[in-house]
This record gives structure tokens, sequence and C-alpha cells, in this order.
């Protein structure tokens, strides 16, 4: 199965964390066999259990530890970034807050918020400030990870619901490619919602949900744009109950056209719990470097990706 001013704010923060090497690709997550019996349900069945969670969780605060990779096929090699804690508050309709903390010393590595429309980043060791707005698309295939979006992030992280005003649903039976204990490949049947959505210029690809078909909940999620290319692949594993709401405690967050992936493994998290506006306000520090991404920022992300990876 199948696996957009850019947001260079946060391939500052991955420079500055010490590369592991070039491999072949980070670990995916995937969900292991399991010889439980199939579940059956319905099309409708399917989108119910997409509503239902997503009208479940209100808001999410999360503490993490966060991997990272670049590159793929259009750069040939894979750099992977050591795993850095981090902290992630989400509430709807489309609030983020993420924070990373330095390994080791702890300290701020990067603090970012969204809502949304506009983000803003701090980096402390840079002491830049840095200002954009998610839709500008402003693709840079030498510095893939420069087109990161916190909106990005929290798509992936809050499945949002299947809107019968404005989407069609089709259900298709099909395989998901699996492993059992001894790392084989194993094909088991599952379940795929494609979602059709309305655009302007007509129907077109908008999501392809996979369930599993032991639990019949997401294990990947495919986002399309509006030339049905997949701009995110998300994969869900290891469900756990949080609040009475069960939840993915590891997602991995896949861009294929920007080749890059994040992966976050839940270490302990807060479902619909009070989330105040302050907690989403980011303030710019006095006398930061301010960088507004209406203008091009690749010529000064590059030499700062050059020094880390050569120290």
């Amino acid at each position: 199965m199948r696996r957009s001013s850019p947001y260079w704010a946060l391939t500052v923060f991955l420079a500055m964390l010490p590369a592991t090497g070039c491999v072949l690709r980070t670990r995916p997550v995937e969900e292991q066999y399991s010889k439980a019996p199939l579940k059956e349900s319905s099309q409708q069945g399917l989108i119910d259990t997409i509503n239902q969670q997503a009208d479940a969780v209100r808001s999410l605060k999360a503490m993490v530890d966060i991997d990272t990779s670049a590159g793929g096929m259009k750069k040939g090699h894979v750099t992977d970034y050591k795993e850095i804690r981090g902290y992630v508050l989400a509430r709807k309709p489309a609030s983020l807050h993420m924070k990373g903390l330095m390994p080791i010393v702890r300290t701020t590595a990067f603090d970012m918020v969204s809502d949304g429309q506009q983000f803003k980043v701090w980096i402390p060791t840079k002491n830049r400030f840095v200002v954009g707005l998610n839709q500008m698309a402003t693709p840079n295939t030498d510095q893939p990870m420069e087109n990161i979006r916190p909106q990005n992030i929290y798509e992936a992280l809050l499945i949002r619901r299947v809107d019968p005003e404005s989407e069609i649903a089709v259900l298709e039976n099909g395989f998901e490619n699996l492993h059992d204990d001894k790392g084989h490949n194993v094909l088991q049947e599952d379940y795929e919602l494609t979602v059709i959505q309305k655009y302007e210029k007509g129907w077109g690809l908008s999501r392809k949900i996979i369930f599993g078909r032991t639990d019949l909940k997401p294990h990947r999620q495919y986002i399309y744009d509006e030339d049905g290319k997949v701009v995110t692949d998300a994969r869900y594993a290891d469900y756990k109950d949080y609040d009475g709401v069960s939840f993915a405690s590891r997602i991995e967050i896949f861009r294929p056209q920007e080749e890059y992936d994040i992966t976050l493994n839940m270490l302990k998290v807060d479902i619909n719990k009070p989330l105040t506006d302050d907690q989403f306000v980011l303030e710019q520090p006095a006398g930061a470097e301010v960088i507004h991404l209406d203008r091009p920022q690749s010529s000064l992300a590059a030499p700062i990706l050059r020094d880390a990876n050569n120290r």
C-alpha cells in the first residue's frame, strides 16, 4: 500500500540535533499481525466510528518523544535525527502548541504555536522568531524540512469527521501489510474508507482511512491534495485508553512530497482537559531576529544544516 513560504524554523530545530547517519528509511509505525478473529463492520459503521472519535476528542495535552528523519528517493539518502522530548497541546477547531527540548540539557530547542491560519516559532539558540501562514506553499526540494507545517501535524493527530454535507465516503475491502513476531510480512484483510470531497473544480479524493479488522480502529490515513497526490501518510498504532477515549500511542506522520517523517511516541496523554487561550500564545522575545516567511528564507536555512551536520 502507498504510504505545502516554507516552514523554515523547524528545519533549524532539526539541524541543531546531531544526526545519527544516513540510512534507507526510519522505522515505520506498524501494527503487528494478530491471530484474533476479524471483526465485521459496514460503511456507515466505520463512518460512525470516525465521527464518534472526532466528536469525543475536543482537546489533547501530551508529553511525547519525537523521532524525525528527512530524505528519500529525491535526496538519495535518509538522515535520522536524535529523539527528543516534547509537549503537544491541541484544541479544536485548529489550535496547536508544540514544544521540543534539547537532548540531555532539556533547554528549549523550539517552541511553536498555530491557530490554523498563522504560525509562530521561537528558536532560542538562534535568537530567531519566525512568523508565517500555514497555507503558503513554497516547496524547497533541497531542504525538505523547510516545508513542515503545524497544520500537517494537527490534521494527522486528530482525524477529522466525515462531513455528510460536503463529503462522500466509499467502502472498499482490501489488505494491510503487517508483520508477525518473527518479522515476516503478513497480509491481513482490512477496511478502506475512501472520502471524496467537492472542490471548486469538481469532486476529488480527500482522504483514505484504513481500519484494522481485529479492532476496527484507524491504522493509517492518507490525505490528498486537490490534484489527487498523497500529501500526508499517517500511521496509528498501539491504541490505549486515555480518560475513557481510545487513542493511538504512536503516530507517524510522513510527508512524501517534502520527504520528511515525524513520529510521536505518547508518554502521557490527557484528553479533554481544559486548555486556555494563553496556552496557545507565543510572544515575540525582546531582541529576537524576526523572520517573516513572505520572503525567501532558503539561503538562511542551508548553511545552518551544513554546520550542524559537520559537527
